[in-house]
C-alpha cells in the first residue's frame, strides 16, 4: 500500500463504499488488485486506512512539513527537491531524497515537461475563437478538402539527452562510453510538404533562407498549385512571414486559392507536425544512419514516400478532436 498516497486511499475507500469493483479501482490507480483488497480488509478491521505503527527509523517530517512540501511544489511545479529541502523551517535540514519521498506520497513525480509554444492571452483567445468556428466541421464535408502544409528542419545528428550508456564506475570518459556529437548537430536540411486525406505532395528541399519570393516561385507555383486544382480544395499554412507576406497573399488571391485562416502559435492544431515526428523516427530507425546532408535528404524523401496513406488519413481525422480539445483547454496547450 506504499504505492497509494493518503489522498488516493481515501478516494479508493469511497469508491469501494460506493460499490465499485476492486479490479476497476486497481486499474484506475495502476496498482494490483491485492493492494485494494488489503486496503479494504484494513478498513474493516481498524476503521482506518492509515499506515499501522511499525518499527524502524522515525519519520523525519511532521504532517506540517509534508503539507509545506506538497503545497510548495503544487504552486511551482518546476522547483527542485533540493530547494525545498533548504527552504523547510527547522534546525535539521532534510535530505533531497526525503523531499522526493514526500512528493511521491502526494502523487507528484519528476517527469520531462512538455515543450510548447509561448502562448499569450491574445494567442489563447484566437485559438479558442478558431476552435469554436470549426467545431462543426466534419472530415467528410470539410477537413478532407484541406491540404495541410508546413516546413520542418531535420538535423543530421540529434542528441536529445534520452540516450543511455551502460558503463562501470570510473568509465565516464572511456572512448567507448562517450557520445560524441558535432556542434549544432552537424547541420541539417529543411523540407516542405503537404498532406491530404487523398494524397501528399512531394517532399521539397528548401535550401537557404526562405523568403516570400522563393516561397512563391519554388514551392507554391510548382508544387502547391497542382494540388489545389480542385475547386473545393483548401490550403492551410501557418503564419510564418513568408506565408503572410503581401506577395504571397496576392499570388494566392490571383490563383483563386481558398486559404484556411490559422491561429498563431498553434502547431498542435496541424496534423502534419505529427507526420514530421514519424518521418524523423523512420530515418533514425534505419540500419545505416545518413552520413551527410545528401544522404539525409535522400532518406527523408524515401521514407516520406513509404508512409502509409492510412496513417495520414488517421491524423487528419483527428481534426474534430483537436478543435474540441483547444476549446476545452480555453486556448491553452492541448495533448496534440
Amino acid at each position: 500500500m506504499a504505492r497509494l498516497s493518503r489522498e488516493d486511499r481515501q478516494i479508493a475507500l469511497g469508491r469501494l463504499q460506493a460499490g465499485q469493483s476492486q479490479s476497476a479501482i486497481a486499474r484506475h490507480f495502476h496498482v494490483s488488485q491485492s493492494t485494494i483488497s488489503r486496503l479494504w480488509v484494513r478498513f474493516q478491521a481498524t476503521g482506518s486506512v492509515a499506515d499501522l505503527p511499525r518499527a524502524g527509523r522515525p519519520r523525519a517530517t511532521t504532517a506540517a512539513h509534508d503539507r509545506f512540501i506538497r503545497l510548495r511544489h503544487l504552486r511551482n511545479r518546476f522547483l527542485s527537491a533540493s530547494s525545498s529541502a533548504q527552504a523547510l523551517p527547522g534546525p535539521h535540514r532534510l535530505s533531497d531524497q526525503t523531499v522526493r519521498n514526500r512528493l511521491h506520497e502526494a502523487g507528484l513525480r519528476a517527469r520531462r515537461p512538455h515543450r510548447g509554444a509561448v502562448l499569450t492571452r491574445r494567442h489563447r483567445q484566437n485559438r479558442v475563437q478558431w476552435g469554436n468556428q470549426h467545431l462543426r466541421w466534419t472530415v467528410r464535408n470539410h477537413w478532407r478538402h484541406v491540404w495541410f502544409s508546413d516546413e520542418s528542419y531535420f538535423l543530421l545528428q540529434r542528441h536529445d539527452g534520452r540516450r543511455r550508456v551502460y558503463r562501470r564506475v570510473n568509465e565516464r570518459y572511456a572512448p567507448n562510453c562517450v557520445d560524441e556529437a558535432p556542434v549544432h548537430g552537424g547541420g541539417g536540411v529543411m523540407v516542405w510538404g503537404a498532406i491530404n486525406t487523398a494524397g501528399r505532395s512531394t517532399l521539397v528541399h528548401v535550401q537557404g533562407r526562405i523568403t516570400a519570393q522563393r516561397y512563391v516561385e519554388e514551392i507554391l507555383r510548382p508544387h502547391a498549385l497542382p494540388l489545389l486544382a480542385d475547386q473545393d480544395a483548401i490550403f492551410q499554412q501557418d503564419n510564418a512571414r513568408p506565408h503572410t507576406a503581401r506577395l504571397t497573399t496576392q499570388f494566392l488571391t490571383d490563383h483563386h486559392v481558398q486559404v484556411l485562416p490559422w491561429p498563431s502559435m498553434s502547431p498542435d492544431m496541424n496534423p502534419i507536425e505529427h507526420l514530421w515526428d514519424e518521418l524523423d523516427r523512420r530515418v533514425r530507425r534505419r540500419e545505416e544512419a545518413p552520413a551527410n546532408h545528401r544522404d539525409l535528404l535522400q532518406a527523408l524523401q524515401e521514407e516520406w514516400d513509404t508512409i502509409p496513406q492510412q496513417d495520414i488519413r488517421h491524423l487528419i481525422q483527428s481534426m474534430p478532436r483537436r478543435c474540441r480539445a483547444v476549446v476545452a483547454a480555453q486556448g491553452s496547450h492541448t495533448p496534440y
